[in-house]
């Protein structure tokens, strides 16, 4: 059985003081009991990784960890600006998020460069989230599928066998941030065609890999989502800056 992950990314929001608000709330709520066997977790922007990882160590809770948003695709050396995996390792990171699309829209970031991240996260010993998606005119072209294949594609030829260790975020980028949403059906839809593309390169590595969803997870279509065969969980954008939300969708 793969287990239900839920990742919360606040992006570029956050503050000392409503951080160790979140990080307390979340935790009180979740010291009351949560659904066995899932992993739960909070990508923070890098500034804030080393207050939140000592207020979530002090939580003591094994089930909840650490985040961050990004890594460099290099160990060291001449970088001015970016952040080495192993750097993220030694604050007391879990995760990295890598290729999100905001990302690959900002900064330009390709398929090959979000590999070579996903491979530095693995060998500092964390879990990257390898985020593919399609744009709404891609969708709207009937090329979803298509995309969302050649990213995956890319990952495949890079990693490896070590996509077992990895897991990766379905992100419609239609529905980031634009209050569309993704029928959970168009969800599982997709996750499963990630997991045949898996499959036709090495089934247990499909059989392995958690596929979570990263469209406008809400409270109110948690539940739902989470219930396809598929949908390994879900990467939490605005409604992770909630701590009430987050702690309805990690209950969900």
């Amino acid at each position: 059985m793969r287990p239900l992950t839920v990742i919360g990314n606040w992006k570029m929001n956050g503050s000392l003081a409503s951080n160790a608000d979140w990080v307390k709330t979340v935790c009180r709520g979740m010291e009351q009991g949560m659904p066995a066997g899932r992993q739960y977790a909070v990508c923070v922007p890098t500034p804030y990784l080393a207050q939140c990882g000592e207020l979530i160590t002090e939580c003591s809770l094994a089930f909840l960890s650490m985040g961050a948003q990004d890594a460099s695709a290099h160990t060291s050396g001449a970088y001015t600006g970016e952040v080495a995996a192993s750097m993220l390792k030694e604050l007391g990171c879990a995760y990295v998020i890598v290729g999100h699309s905001e990302r690959r829209q900002h900064h330009q970031e390709v398929d090959e460069q979000v590999a070579e991240k996903a491979l530095q996260v693995l060998d500092s010993g964390m879990t990257p989230v390898i985020c593919v998606g399609e744009s709404a005119d891609e969708r709207n072209s009937g090329r979803e599928i298509e995309v969302v294949r050649g990213q995956i594609s890319k990952q495949v030829a890079i990693l490896q066998d070590r996509l077992a260790d990895c897991l990766i975020a379905y992100e419609p980028i239609w529905a980031i941030g634009t209050g569309k949403v993704a029928s959970a059906q168009m969800a599982q839809d997709m996750h499963r065609a990630i997991r045949l593309q898996l499959a036709e390169f090495d089934e247990d590595v499909a059989s392995h890999v958690g596929i979570l969803y990263g469209g406008s997870v809400k409270p109110d279509n948690a539940v739902e989502l989470f219930a396809m065969p598929d949908i390994d969980g879900g990467l939490i954008g605005g409604a992770s800056l909630s701590p009430q939300d987050f702690l309805a969708i990690c209950q969900a």
